[in-house]
């Protein structure tokens, strides 16, 4: 079976710290709401799913890094984690990690090769 490739987003439309892209992936039959950001030069991509209480972590559409653009944040209790690795630094659910998503960065775009979830 042929991999598949989705465009998610264009490459230049991600800013470090600044607002994520949010797609949808399909895994095991569940709809799962995700984001891809840009931080320190690298792309991440992660499941929209706080490991405390589950809800998605934008405050608004998008809207996943604190004030200092330096940790992604939960909108519900401000939990912070690492952009890069997912890891929960700060909060209830410290030690933690977000479920991270492979993307491959492409100078056109940020591509998802079908869901392809890092655990």
């Amino acid at each position: 079976m042929a991999e598949t490739e989705r465009l998610i987003c264009a490459r230049e439309s991600l800013t470090d710290g600044g607002r994520a892209s949010r797609f949808v992936i399909e895994l095991d039959g569940q709809r799962l709401s995700a984001f891809v950001v840009a931080f320190d030069g690298g792309i991440h991509a992660y499941v929209n799913s706080c490991p405390h209480r589950g809800t998605e972590l934008d405050w608004q559409a998008g809207d996943v890094f604190d004030e200092s653009g330096r940790y992604l944040v939960c909108a519900t209790h401000g939990a912070l984690f690492e952009p890069d690795t997912g890891r929960c630094v700060g909060g209830p659910c410290q030690g933690a990690r977000l479920t991270k998503i492979a993307v491959d960065a492409q100078d056109e775009g940020v591509f998802l090769r079908t869901a392809r979830l890092i655990t």
